[in-house]
């Protein structure tokens, strides 16, 4: 009963012209007064901004910020894939078979992806779900040194990707709006990037121009709330054992070890 009240509460929400109104909001002059308070609600830091908080033109612009290099330094050696993004660990664990479950709704990998061959490549391998807090940093940067070799985009509308969403919503992470990226390392290990967009903002801009990317390497950004889940190879990597249900970690940090 709990599930259908509230995907029909966000049904009667979830328009594009109350997503249009709030993106133009967030976009306007008048928005960048909301900044202070936005930023005190979150517990933001300006010691990482790479400019004066008065500089920023909108609370969208503030919200797509980006820091200081040293603000999120490359942690670990070549072996190690480091988190893309600031979240919360959501979820993580091994791929069961084909399918893999975050907050009680079980997903086929088939689903996320849309792509039979990519989807038998992850089967029972391990998979990483970060959850992005409105407050938390939201540029998105690679796990490690690769190509891209595949990247497409899926889905439509969004719906939220927060607690509440994930646990009663229907199955959002396979059917919002999402960008799908598969990375070969030089080794040859692929590992499978899938940016989930949110409610309302449904916005996922990608900024690398080329195919290579470094290590740390920014290579897109989100324009709201959102979720990355991550794909890797069975027996492929391990998880770093910093890695804990409902803990946080920043861009650079490492989130998965290789295995030699």
């Amino acid at each position: 009963m709990k599930k259908q009240v509230y995907r029909g509460i966000i049904s009667v929400l979830n328009s594009r012209r109350i997503g249009g109104v709030l993106h133009n909001m967030s976009r306007s002059s008048v928005s960048r007064w909301v900044i202070p308070l936005y930023a005190k609600l979150f517990g933001i830091d300006d010691d990482e901004l790479d400019k004066q908080r008065r500089e920023f033109r909108s609370l969208e612009d503030f919200f797509v910020r980006k820091l200081k290099k040293e603000a999120r330094p490359i942690e670990g050696d070549v072996n190690e894939l480091v988190s893309p993004v600031d979240a919360k660990v959501e979820q993580f664990g091994r791929v069961e078979d084909t399918s893999i479950e975050v907050k009680g709704i079980t997903y086929f990998i088939e689903d996320l992806l849309k792509h039979e061959e990519m989807s038998a490549r992850y089967r029972d391998g391990l998979f990483v779900v970060l959850y992005l807090s409105p407050g938390d940093y939201h540029r998105i940067h690679s796990p490690g040194k690769a190509v891209v070799e595949k990247q497409y985009d899926l889905g439509g509308k969004s719906t939220p990707v927060n607690k509440t969403g994930m646990t009663l919503g229907n199955s959002p992470l396979s059917t919002n709006y999402r960008i799908v990226s598969e990375m070969k390392m030089d080794d040859g290990m692929r590992f499978a990037l899938v940016k989930v967009g949110a409610m309302w903002v449904n916005t996922i801009e990608l900024t690398h121009p080329s195919s290579e990317v470094e290590k740390g390497e920014e290579i897109g950004y989100f324009s709201f709330g959102s979720t990355v889940v991550l794909l890797f190879e069975k027996g492929k990597v391990d998880l770093h054992p910093n890695v804990k249900r409902g803990s946080l970690v920043r861009v650079g940090e490492p989130l998965a070890v290789k295995r030699l």
